[in-house]
């Protein structure tokens, strides 16, 4: 049995927290990684895009969670970076890489989907 948790929301700094709050019946890995990919929207797509956030959890014998972040803009793709000690930013993805078993990017005309699945 699949649970969707699907939220749509302007991607600005207050709704990090707030997604947060919303996800607070999951894991800390979930919540960090929502946020994560939420704040990628608002530094290289723009403050108050539009976004839809959801949260797809299998039962227990496929123990995965995924999360997705839509958002209209198809051509900002997400980009692994090498972070220095001294860097101040580039760490999100990082953290989603390190956290999640998989993630990727589904593009479309319209928009792109950042995903990521973690083991429940």
């Amino acid at each position: 049995m699949l649970t969707l948790l699907e939220f749509r929301l302007s991607a600005t700094p207050g709704a990090a927290p707030d997604l947060r709050h919303r996800l607070r019946d999951h894991g800390f890995d979930v919540r960090l990684c929502a946020t994560e990919l939420l704040t990628n929207v608002i530094a290289h797509v723009g403050e108050g895009t539009a976004v839809t956030v959801r949260v797809i959890g299998a039962d227990s014998r496929h123990g995965r969670t995924r999360v997705e972040v839509t958002d209209p803009d198809p051509r900002a793709l997400p980009v692994l970076l090498s972070v220095t000690g001294e860097q101040e930013s580039g760490r999100g993805l990082a953290l989603v890489d390190a956290l999640a078993e998989r993630w990727g990017v589904t593009q479309r005309a319209d928009g792109k989907t950042v995903w990521c699945e973690l083991r429940s």
